[in-house]
């Protein structure tokens, strides 16, 4: 799963404020998408990840988060599988996005 393209939490706010077409996923639990979350993102949960998965566009680019990058790195992993070739995974997950991006998003 090392060759799965990552993006730091700055970089992802810079592509974001520039208006770069990509669809953030959300693959933490309901009550975790519910305590916080970076604005704009879908939540896809990982105990639901082959439902919504088959929802996806593989054209699109996505850029997939958790809590601290180890569940959504996973997911990248998944989605490869099935033929995806635009992922990206948030290195740190919200974690990271809290600290470095938006300390108004709160930390569990």
């Amino acid at each position: 799963m090392t060759d799965i393209q990552q993006i730091t939490a700055p970089e992802l706010a810079r592509r974001l404020a520039a208006g770069d077409p990509i669809q953030l996923l959300d693959v933490r639990e309901d009550w975790e998408y519910a305590f916080n979350r970076i604005p704009g993102s879908r939540l896809c949960p990982m105990s639901q990840l082959p439902v919504w998965a088959a929802e996806l566009d593989p054209a699109q680019e996505y850029v997939i988060y958790c809590h601290h990058g180890i569940r959504s790195l996973h997911a990248c992993a998944y989605l490869r599988s099935k033929g995806f070739t635009r992922l990206v995974n948030l290195i740190g997950g919200i974690d990271a996005w809290s600290h470095e991006v938006d300390p108004t998003v709160p930390l569990y």
